[in-house]
């Protein structure tokens, strides 16, 4: 599917605003990666260590890739900046950025494409409730709308909106310009975006309520170590009987050059 496409730029997203919908995932693994590409997924979050692997691009020449962390495993404006001239050098196409509206405007003010993030921010929750939707209130709603143009006000070019009433974001997408990322915001967003691990089924804890499971490769893993432990209880009963190693899995020497190097032994103090 990659070879009919093309890496899309900024351009490209804002164009295309309410035109196509973009599918977006988080991938950790230069394999989740790979898999993203050949399955067409245009836009990717990955972790920033990725975009530094020449294997990257290898692995996925035309997604558009997002670093990001939070901010408080960054810093300050200073450090956000520090922290993304390299990323930029080495073909990042745009950032997410959790920090203040000052560091948003440094880095916009710098030509590096930043995105936001409002509703359900995981590293701000306390500040909205918890890990809950934000937006059902008519107060939440405001907050959510006043975020995203305050973020559009300081330079981003797209906002992560996370687990907002879809209805809100329908309204909020028709009085900004920003380049909306859904999750579990609705469709009205521009492009749709889950984490692997739950399109994957990876996850064993709790999964919320819009990523939804195209795979399990949970029960794959369980499986997987169960074959794990049997082979390698196999293995242990077979040291203890002494069965293994059987002399097909051993080397040896000519017996008349092990008799020579046993009288060498022998004469040796």
């Amino acid at each position: 599917m990659a070879a009919s496409r093309r890496r899309p730029t900024v351009a490209d997203l804002r164009a295309n605003r309410g035109k196509h919908q973009y599918s977006m995932l988080r991938v950790e693994t230069l394999e989740e990666a790979e898999a993203a590409e050949r399955a067409g997924v245009e836009l990717l979050s990955v972790p920033p260590a990725m975009i530094f692997d020449r294997r990257f691009r290898e692995a996925a020449p035309t997604a558009f890739a997002f670093p990001g962390d939070n901010f408080y495993e960054i810093g300050d404006t200073a450090d956000f900046l520090k922290w993304a001239f390299p990323l930029f050098k080495h073909g990042a196409d745009g950032f997410y950025c959790s920090g203040s509206l000052q560091t948003v405007r440094a880095m916009a003010d710098h030509g590096l494409p930043v995105c936001g993030h409002v509703g359900l921010i995981p590293s701000k929750a306390t500040w909205t409730g918890g890990f809950k939707a934000v937006g059902k209130t008519l107060d939440s709603a405001k907050l959510v709308y006043q975020q995203c143009k305050a973020l559009e006000a300081a330079g981003a070019f797209a906002v992560e909106i996370e687990v907002v009433p879809h209805s809100i974001t329908q309204a909020i997408a028709e009085k900004t310009d920003l380049f909306l990322i859904s999750m579990g915001a609705g469709p009205a967003g521009h492009a749709q975006y889950l984490f692997s691990d739950d399109v994957l089924g990876q996850n064993t804890g709790h999964v919320p309520r819009h990523a939804k499971k195209y795979a399990d490769f949970a029960s794959e893993y369980a499986r997987l170590q169960e074959m794990r432990i049997a082979a390698m209880a196999e293995f242990v009963t077979e040291v203890h009987a002494g069965d293994y190693p059987a002399p097909q899995y051993m080397v040896d020497s000519d017996s008349a050059v092990v008799a020579e190097f046993r009288d060498w032994l022998d004469s040796q103090p």
